[in-house]
């Protein structure tokens, strides 16, 4: 089983800004997110989708997020 929980794109969005990322810029549902230090990373979800644990996981390898954090 995955240490991942499959969970709301809001929730994961709130924890990564509570890492440091920031929304440089959106169009649509499509949020380019910005850290220092890291690459910008393209959020394409609308608040409501249920992001899943691979998807998470594949989120996690490309901005330090951890299952801790959700």
């Amino acid at each position: 089983m995955s240490q991942w929980p499959s969970t709301k794109a809001r929730n994961v969005l709130l924890a990564l800004e509570k890492r440091g990322w920031r929304v440089k810029r959106q169009t649509g549902s499509h949020k380019v997110l910005a850290r220092v230090g890291w690459e910008d990373y393209i959020f394409a979800f609308r608040d409501s989708d249920e992001i899943g644990p691979k998807m998470l996981a594949r989120l996690a390898k490309k901005t330090g997020l951890t299952p801790e954090d959700l």
